[in-house]
């Protein structure tokens, strides 16, 4: 899955509901129309749709997309075998991922309770 070496060099992922395609692009480090080709080839990658056919990705689908990222890139692993292996795992996640996950969940409540113990 997703190792925590490889995500070094990817920025975090902001505290948003949605994302454009453009911003999915800039945060998993993958064109549009590679993005635009997984939706064909991965079935578990649904972004919503909206006017004019816009796509508004979520965080599970950002999260999703580094996977796929990984496994083809990093790891060597062909479309077909990435599927596989994603389908085999649809709702295991990889521990480093959780725990990357859960520290960014924490710093941005942490940041939060801040602004408003400011106020």
């Amino acid at each position: 899955m997703l190792e925590l070496s490889n995500n070094k060099e990817l920025p975090a992922i902001p505290s948003k509901r949605y994302f454009t395609i453009g911003e999915v692009s800039d945060l998993c480090g993958v064109k549009a129309h590679v993005l635009r080709y997984w939706e064909q080839e991965f079935p578990n990658l649904k972004p919503m749709k909206r006017r004019g056919n816009r796509r508004y990705y979520q965080r599970q689908d950002v999260v999703l997309i580094r996977q796929i990222r990984s496994l083809l890139h990093e790891q060597g692993y062909t479309i077909n075998g990435a599927r596989q292996k994603l389908s085999g795992e649809e709702a295991v996640v990889d521990s480093t991922q959780a725990n990357q996950l859960s520290r960014q969940l924490i710093t941005e409540l942490e940041e939060l309770l801040k602004i408003l113990k400011g106020k």
